[in-house]
């Protein structure tokens, strides 16, 4: 059997890919495992599912979307781990480029080789690999840098499947609510919309129990354990959500028990707004339960001290890091207890009342998920930050980002094609020179003033590098070509500058005289045409500058008259110079 198979084989046994993963099938070729481990996401798994906390799950991206910087981060983390925890030399390990442009492959199954022979895999009991005599498959390696480049990846999800479950806590959180189930009266066995109801109380009064237990069984014994800061790492703002609860779980149980469910819908339609501050703990939770774990391994009267309270919580039944993740999966919840609710009420007036709490409850989740991923993406944008010599702006001020990776520049009065590495965000592009692991930045292209031209004479050439595409400037002064590696890439670069664009200038944007931009929302905000939040923590939608009107980007063809008389009584609306304040060019420089 071939290397790269037995590979695959071990790192099904060290439980980082699925045993009917596609690197398994009998059609499965060695492109099949380099592209699955070139983001570095799964490789950081595996050091950790060898050895517990190998690397802190902070310093990695989880859902890199083959962005190069992150990609290459993320395999230097799992580079340094090798060295530092598992021993390994340097002269033993890749090169971060060998995986993620597969320069050498062989190289990488090489370095896993020698990994599974460390001690502390040894440890773990898993046979080492090769464990045959394999034959001589380096000729397999030489295609793979062109069919890398070549090949467009259309599902990444696909890549994080089996990496770090969205539903992670999910067995503790069914465990706990389950607990009144046996109790439930016989006549309602058959009336499902009863049950549902039921499960709607219960539950709330569950979960009540649980935040309660929390804070009286582990927040108030710890404090004195605990630096106010890593109190407030680990707990986040479970105090908020205790006081909430207490209220919601009231509101429901009267609903439910006394008012006939009349009022029920217009209770989860008031609460939505007090729930947004789950957002705040989805964010955190990773972090705190990364804390936790650190502080119980450095501090041993925590640790101690944290088995005595899982003693008195619940018999030891659960620890306070398995607790900590309850809460991010009662608020993904709503929603799918009240869907079950609207499709078992007959009555019309109800069902359509329904609905619309389970649109709140909907809305909720997706701010929540917003946030949490918006959190990511802020982190994502400081390691931007700390890798990018020269940058004296905040790089949070041009947006999200859209992709990083190489590309070749020339301006379009001179011929000479720079190496460069780009980030694109919404409202800048960053070009920078890649200087060893870190970059060095040579200019800022603000977006505003350009618009984005295919160049198709380029794609007739059919070699490296000479693919490419117009960076126009709007005022008519220089502009810009960018040429690709590939076809596929100058598609997906195209994607990229064109979805940046589009955020700046979107359809709709004067619309009805309206002066809509992009905006950050400092205080949660609804969108004035489907009265749904505007999700996220920053950049989260568009105001217009006139009257103040708020609105998704979808929504800015329906938003009504523009209302600029009323500017003044709403008090000035300044635009928010500093979003774009800064974003100089440097003077352009050709580097040899």
């Amino acid at each position: 059997m071939e290397p790269w198979k037995q590979c695959a084989q071990w790192l099904i046994h060290c439980k980082v890919l699925p045993a009917n993963h596609r690197v398994t099938w009998d059609s499965a070729q060695v492109f099949d495992l380099a592209q699955t481990l070139r983001d570095g996401v799964l490789l950081c798994q595996l050091l950790n599912n060898l050895r517990a906390h190998s690397i802190n799950l902070k310093e990695i991206n989880l859902r890199p979307q083959m962005s190069q910087f992150l990609c290459l981060k993320n395999i230097r983390t799992f580079l340094a781990a090798c060295c530092e925890t598992f021993g390994m030399r340097k002269s033993e390990l890749f090169e971060a480029f060998d995986l993620f442009d597969v320069r050498d492959f062989g190289k990488v199954i090489e370095t896993l080789s020698r990994l599974s022979r460390t001690p502390i895999a040894l440890a773990t009991g898993i046979r080492p690999f090769p464990t045959e005599e394999s034959v001589n498959d380096e000729d397999i390696y030489k295609g793979l840098p062109d069919l890398i480049d070549e090949t467009h990846v259309e599902d990444e999800e696909d890549l994080y499947d089996c990496v770090y479950g969205e539903d992670e806590g999910g067995e503790v959180y069914e465990d706990l609510m389950k607990a009144e189930e046996a109790h439930q009266p016989k006549s309602l066995e058959n009336d499902i919309r009863s049950c549902c109801l039921a499960e709607i109380r219960q539950t709330e009064e569950k979960y009540t129990e649980t935040l309660e237990s929390i804070e009286k069984y582990f927040m108030a014994p710890l404090k004195r354990f605990l630096t106010a800061t890593e109190f407030d790492s680990v707990f986040i703002n479970i105090p908020e959500l205790v006081k909430v609860h207490r209220s919601l779980m009231q509101e429901i149980h009267d609903s439910i028990v006394n008012k006939n469910v009349q009022n029920l819908y217009q209770v989860f339609i008031n609460y939505k707004e007090r729930l947004v501050i789950y957002g705040q703990y989805c964010s955190g939770v990773e972090s705190a339960i990364s804390n936790l774990d650190y502080i119980s391994k450095t501090k041993e009267d925590v640790k101690l001290k944290l088995e005595e309270c899982s003693k008195r919580a619940n018999n030891g039944k659960f620890t306070l890091r398995d607790l900590l993740v309850v809460p991010m999966q009662r608020v993904l919840k709503y929603h799918l207890l009240l869907q079950e609710l609207v499709k078992h009420t007959p009555d019309p007036v109800e069902k359509a009342n329904m609905k619309l709490a389970l649109d709140a409850m909907k809305d909720l989740a997706q701010y929540v998920n917003e946030v949490k991923r918006d959190n990511e993406t802020l982190r994502e944008i400081k390691q931007f930050q700390l890798s990018i010599e020269n940058l004296n702006q905040p790089v949070l001020l041009f947006g999200r980002p859209q992709g990083d990776g190489e590309i070749r520049i020339t301006t379009l009065d001179k011929h000479t094609k720079q190496e460069r590495h780009i980030f694109l965000f919404d409202l800048a592009v960053i070009v920078c020179k890649r200087k060893g692991d870190n970059y060095e930045m040579k200019e800022i292209i603000d977006l505003q003033q350009y618009k984005i031209a295919n160049n198709p004479t380029t794609d007739k050439e059919n070699k490296k590098w000479s693919y490419g595409f117009y960076l126009i400037h709007t005022q008519g002064q220089n502009g810009l070509e960018f040429y690709c590696k590939t076809k596929d890439l100058k598609k997906k670069w195209l994607e990229q500058f064109e979805m940046a664009l589009s955020n700046i200038r979107p359809d709709y944007a004067d619309s009805n005289f309206h002066d809509f931009k992009m905006h950050t929302f400092t205080r949660v905000t609804s969108c004035r045409v489907c009265q749904m939040l505007l999700r996220g923590t920053f950049y989260q939608g568009y105001l217009c500058f006139k009257c103040g009107a708020k609105a998704h980007k979808e929504c800015l063809g329906r938003v009504d008259n523009c209302g600029r008389v009323n500017s003044v009584e709403q008090g000035p609306l300044k635009p928010p110079e500093k979003r774009t304040n800064g974003l100089r060019k440097a003077p352009r420089q050709v580097d040899p």
